[in-house]
């Protein structure tokens, strides 16, 4: 694995390294030891899986309120997906700034999320699939989110949205005295 800082304090992409052979290929996906590089010190308690069917599909963006928050590492193992990430942690040098990395199937890319993002993604393929490792357990009266047509956000996805749950399409906007989590 090959651990890269993004320009978002503390996130980070992993770029896994795939061996091949005759058989197919054998990818580590996860090793405590590694991802200290990223700061990781919590335990992953839960793992969780996204099947998305439809190109231009958008997820996001959700997190975790206090105490609750957690730090995700993300990856698409079928298709492709525009996986954007934002800052919101008050204090944070990177406030309300956003990164976006292309995750694939092929590209063997994962993302680091720390507590205190808010997370996002767009399917740019037909019938994705995301793996989600957690470090907290989902928690439904913690639960919040960003919509992602919020100008203060002014977020640029590549596709029209095809498809978006209510939820996640009535989220409300920020105003100007937000001062994040």
């Amino acid at each position: 694995m090959k651990f890269q800082k993004t320009p978002l304090k503390d996130a980070c992409v992993i770029e896994l390294s795939p061996i091949f052979d005759d058989r197919g290929l054998f990818v580590r996906s996860f090793c405590k030891e590694e991802f200290s590089f990223c700061g990781l010190e919590k335990e992953i308690v839960q793992i969780n899986q996204s099947i998305t069917q439809t190109k231009g599909t958008f997820r996001g963006f959700h997190y975790q309120l206090k105490p609750f928050n957690e730090t995700k590492i993300v990856r698409c193992v079928s298709g492709s997906v525009l996986d954007i990430i934002i800052d919101i942690r008050q204090g944070s040098p990177t406030f309300m700034q956003s990164y976006g990395i292309e995750l694939s199937e092929s590209n063997f890319k994962m993302i680091y999320i720390p507590e205190g993002f808010a997370h996002g993604f767009q399917t740019l393929t037909d019938n994705c699939i995301l793996l989600y490792l957690h470090t907290e357990y989902y928690t439904p009266s913690s639960e919040a989110g960003l919509n992602y047509k919020d100008s203060l956000l002014n977020i640029q996805l590549p596709l029209p949205v095809s498809q978006i749950s209510d939820k996640d399409n009535n989220y409300k906007f920020l105003n100007s005295n937000f001062k994040g989590l």
